[in-house]
């Protein structure tokens, strides 16, 4: 399969409730039909600091998603707060439409917010496979680090799912697009909408890129459409094959 239509949602994520979250998705995409239903970053909670209180201890939001996917015979992708062997992590599950599915924890933890204090940053930078596709998983504050996120000739597109404010939403609309072109990759940036428990407000800002720079999607309520096409991707990078003369660096994960 060459082509690959995914569907994000622009969710306005109710704090610490995690039954009202699945409930408004559920709603949000009843309608919908896609190979890729995706989320934002701690779409069942908020982006919350509290990880003690809402952390999922009993892989609540893994057993949606796979009741979700189930029902919708599509894949699911989304973060959650995660506990795991004392430690919480911050978690973007991508779940197959057989209920198999890969994880990345996120890298770069956000200092900013206390994140890193509260959270244990991922060691591993993670590529999915996914109907012919391969796709790079990222989450929030990794879209400011170029190096971890540099094609090296392993990925198709990316995934980043975020909570990020408004205060500070023109940076994300910039390297969002430069992420896209530097690695010649399709590239879908999934935000949330509304206002946090914080007092942080997020507006619409969910954006989908082909390598040349521009937006490729289509809008309807708060749901983001985007069809990517393998071959117009390969055909491109033909083209214009900047990738071969990218500097040859190594990543090391302190």
């Amino acid at each position: 399969m060459s082509k690959l239509k995914i569907a994000g949602l622009n969710l306005d994520i109710v704090w610490k409730n995690k039954e009202q979250n699945f409930s408004k998705i559920e709603q949000e995409f009843s309608e919908t039909e896609a190979d890729i239903f995706l989320l934002p970053e701690m779409f069942s909670t908020g982006f919350c600091m509290e990880a003690d209180e809402v952390a999922d201890r009993n892989l609540e939001t893994l057993t949606w998603m796979k009741s979700f996917v189930k029902s919708k015979n599509a894949a699911i992708a989304g973060s959650a707060s995660v506990e795991e062997n004392g430690n919480f992590y911050n978690r973007f599950y991508f779940v197959f439409p057989d209920g198999n599915f890969e994880y990345y924890d996120k890298r770069h933890l956000f200092s900013y917010s206390g994140e890193d204090k509260i959270y244990t940053a991922g060691t591993e930078r993670k590529i999915i496979e996914y109907k012919g596709f391969k796709i790079l998983l990222q989450v929030c504050f990794d879209l400011r680090f170029p190096v971890f996120s540099r094609n090296q000739d392993d990925y198709d597109a990316i995934l980043y799912v975020a909570n990020w404010p408004q205060s500070r939403v023109e940076a994300w609309k910039s390297l969002l697009k430069a992420r896209s072109i530097e690695n010649q990759a399709f590239l879908f940036g999934l935000n949330r909408i509304g206002t946090d428990d914080y007092n942080l407000e997020y507006e619409e800002s969910s954006l989908v890129y082909f390598p040349d720079g521009r937006e490729i999607s289509e809008r309807k309520n708060n749901a983001v459409f985007s069809e990517w096409d393998l071959e117009e991707l390969k055909e491109f990078r033909s083209k214009f094959p900047f990738l071969a003369e990218r500097d040859a660096f190594e990543i090391k994960i302190n």
